[in-house]
């Protein structure tokens, strides 16, 4: 989740500082979002193998 959310960071810095087209901001954009699948996919095995339950919002 920290890697996550430091490479948004660096996309946001790299935006700001770099005028016009930036291969960094893109590659940091790009690591987020691969960061983000591993993260959901992680949660989607442990939930799979019974380590984590999902709580309601009815109960």
């Amino acid at each position: 989740m920290l890697g996550i959310v430091i490479s948004l960071g660096s996309a946001l810095f790299h935006l700001m500082t770099d005028k016009g087209d930036s291969k960094k901001m893109v590659r940091a954009l790009t690591v987020r979002v691969g960061l983000s699948v591993g993260l959901f996919l992680l949660l989607m095995a442990a939930w799979a193998a019974g380590l984590i339950q999902p709580l309601g919002a009815g109960r």
